[in-house]
């Protein structure tokens, strides 16, 4: 055990189990759950986290009957043909030493289906279905089906089950007026409105027997208007944990609720102050059930500085052990600095979910690609030169070197990074500084000859003769050729992340972009004082309050004012912020909007002067405007750096282009990751 991690390595004794530790992989859903064809690469997901010494892993959702489904012909846990299927899973981790629990998880009226059921008729926001409402024998046959799937999930191995119970899916809908109108004795007071949940593990528990794990996922803070009330929910737990809970899992924000929970401008821990606030509660009713608590604890040191200040017995990680299956083999060996980081930007994981995809992870595209990516050693020695130490060089140059090949990594700047560099200096992604800090760790462990301050030329490379040079050198800004644009007040969003040039009161961002959403935020937050960094302040500004004090433990925010003037400008009319991730992009548009910057779309650039910019608008241009501002900063888009290309091509040296060289769009670290990594594995 290593000394420095006492609490989140020590065991967790359940009685007729014991966890290794006390870190529980929490439910994802990465598309893997949906067909048979991927059993095989579910199996060897899990497995890789089960050798990686996680203490329980819960798997991605199953549905426990059609109604449940998340979207047609999602995965099912309803007959013993699909418990014998799932012993490919269960089987694979318990090879490694592992424990896995199935999660039950019904969506109720958040069904993406024809067939969804509620206990209202209630349309939710989150999909076009409205459910049907349930009879009084329908809500006895949705909770059989919770019953049959647990005894399925014991028959085909596993060694518990989660009961999804909160994120304002089936079972968290009955326990709301918000979502639950029914006058019957499943409505009404709150001693019926639970009575679902109640049944259902009651019934789960006799079914399975007293040595096998059920946990309940408890929705502690709804985050929506006429959410449970802080008593509801503490009678909840008493009763859950009377019924034949084993561990009470904690559950932040219904899907619907307008409030971040797990994107990377949330703060590291930024809920465990609630499921301690549980945990006191009933210790002082003398329960003693272990409770997790979740959301945005992505390392080692978060995790045992929660564990030490007792608001939970177990924390669970979801995304960073999609980014790293090594993370608690690394903390129990003290090798903390080699986890690769989550940094919480959804864009491989959850974003891919909602576009029915496989989900992967953007540090680590391995991640439920385990059977596909495959990184082996070499039995060929290679020399490889790669230019460019942004994301896509530095997961290509470590993953050729991880297998075995010499690897020359020229960077022209004087760190590595590339476009990561000025990512990280976005209020609200200062996690992008961890990938590159394993990234720095990577290169060390591997061998990589790294050389900064060096601008590769054409000559020089081919003078070394290298069996392949892989060009990583990026993008550069495009050039919009507005009128005006060499003026001093104007410069491009470079100037400004990287090289912090100054800026006025009053900044006009031309381009409405990734980048130019990020520009504007970085405007409006007053220098060094990023709400991410500071719990308090962000909980006031997003309107998070103590449940105890207002129903659903949310108020209007309190927005600190802008620190200037920002006007986003963008040449295409309609909604702004298309391009922005689909479970990310509200969040960014929410903080313009608290943040008051002004939005302007569908304008042509017609010149910019002392004064400002000036852009028209409509079809034939007439209606001019005057954007008036002290500084100008330019986010019209990027391309390819491939100087490099032409010339080593022409004298017959095999380049590979990766990452921005190869497309500039969006700056997109998610691609450059992959790629890199995926040709790395292949050479």
């Amino acid at each position: 055990m290593s000394a420095a991690y006492p609490r989140l390595l020590a065991p967790l004794d359940l009685g007729f189990t014991t966890l290794a530790n006390r870190l529980l992989m929490g439910s994802m859903h990465t598309g893997l759950e949906d067909g048979r064809k991927h059993f095989e690469a579910m199996a060897a997901f899990y497995a890789e986290r089960a050798r990686g010494g996680v203490g329980l892993i819960v798997t991605g959702g199953f549905a426990p009957n059609m109604e449940g489904w998340a979207k047609p012909l999602a995965g099912t846990l309803a007959t013993h043909a699909a418990a014998r299927r799932h012993r490919q899973v269960s089987d694979a981790v318990h090879a490694e030493g592992g424990k896995i629990a199935l999660q039950i998880l019904h969506t109720g009226r958040y069904a993406y289906q024809p067939l969804a059921v509620a206990p209202s008729r209630i349309k939710s926001p989150i999909s076009p279905f409205t459910p049907r409402e349930l009879s009084a024998r329908g809500v006895e046959r949705q909770i059989r089906a919770f019953v049959r799937c647990a005894a399925l999930a014991r028959e085909a191995g596993y060694d518990g089950v989660e009961v999804m119970g909160s994120e304002g899916y089936f079972i968290n809908q009955f326990l709301v007026t918000h979502t639950n109108k029914r006058s019957d004795e499943w409505g009404g007071d709150y001693e019926q409105r639970m009575r679902l949940p109640l049944e259902i593990v009651q019934r789960v528990r006799e079914a399975v027997g007293p040595d096998f794990i059920v946990i309940y996922r408890l929705s502690m803070l709804d985050l929506i208007p006429e959410g449970s009330s802080w008593a509801e929910a503490v009678q909840l737990a008493k009763a859950v944990s009377a019924a034949g809970a084993t561990i009470l899992n904690t559950g932040i924000g219904w899907h619907e609720a307008r409030i971040p929970t797990i994107a990377t401008s949330v703060p590291r821990g930024a809920f465990a102050w609630v499921t301690k606030k549980m945990r006191t509660e009933l210790r002082a009713a003398g329960l003693t059930i272990p409770l997790v608590t979740s959301n945005r604890i992505n390392t080692p040191e978060v995790a045992e500085q929660i564990l030490a200040d007792e608001c939970a017995d177990m924390v669970s990680l979801a995304r960073p052990l999609l980014a790293d299956a090594e993370f608690v083999a690394k903390a129990k060996a003290d090798r903390a600095d080699d986890i690769n980081t989550c940094i919480a930007c959804n864009q491989a994981c959850l974003d891919h979910t909602f576009q029915n995809k496989l989900a992967s992870c953007l540090v680590n595209p391995r991640a439920a690609m385990e059977t596909v990516l495959l990184v082996r050693t070499t039995s060929t020695r290679r020399r490889f030169a790669v230019v460019g130490a942004g994301p896509a060089g530095l997961a290509a140059a470590t993953t050729l070197a991880e297998r075995g090949h010499e690897v020359e990594l020229f960077e022209s700047a004087a760190e590595i990074g590339g476009q990561f560099n000025m990512a990280r200096r976005i209020p609200g992604k200062e996690e992008f500084a961890e990938t590159l800090r394993y990234f720095g760790r990577r290169i060390a462990a591997t061998g990589v000859r790294l050389h900064l301050d060096t601008r590769a030329t054409a000559e020089m490379l081919i003078a070394q003769r290298f069996d392949a040079v892989l060009l990583a050198t990026g993008v550069s800004p495009r050039d919009p050729k507005i009128p005006g644009q060499e003026l001093p007040h104007v410069l491009s969003y470079v100037d400004l992340l990287l090289h912090a040039r100054p800026v006025g009161a009053r900044v006009a961002v031309v381009g409405a972009g990734g980048i130019g959403y990020d520009v504007a935020e970085f405007l409006v937050t007053p220098d060094g004082e990023s709400p991410t960094l500071h719990l308090q302040e962000w909980l006031a500004e997003w309107g998070v309050a103590d449940p105890a004090q207002v129903r659903g433990g949310i108020v209007p925010g309190r927005p600190t004012p802008p620190a200037r003037q920002v006007t986003l400008l963008q040449r295409k009319p309609g909604k702004f912020g298309r391009t922005l991730g689909k479970t990310t992009g509200w969040i960014h548009r929410a903080t313009l909007a608290m943040k008051q910057v002004r939005l302007i779309g569908g304008v042509h650039y017609e010149r910019i002067t002392p004064e400002g910019v000036v852009v028209s608008r409509g079809d034939d241009g007439r209606e001019r405007q005057l954007v008036a501002c002290d500084s100008v900063v330019l986010c019209a888009g990027q391309e390819p750096l491939r100087e490099l290309h032409a010339p080593l091509q022409a004298a017959g040296v095999t380049v590979h282009l990766i990452g921005g060289a190869d497309e500039a769009a969006e700056l997109d670290a998610k691609r450059a990751i992959a790629q890199g990594t995926t040709l790395a594995a292949a050479l």
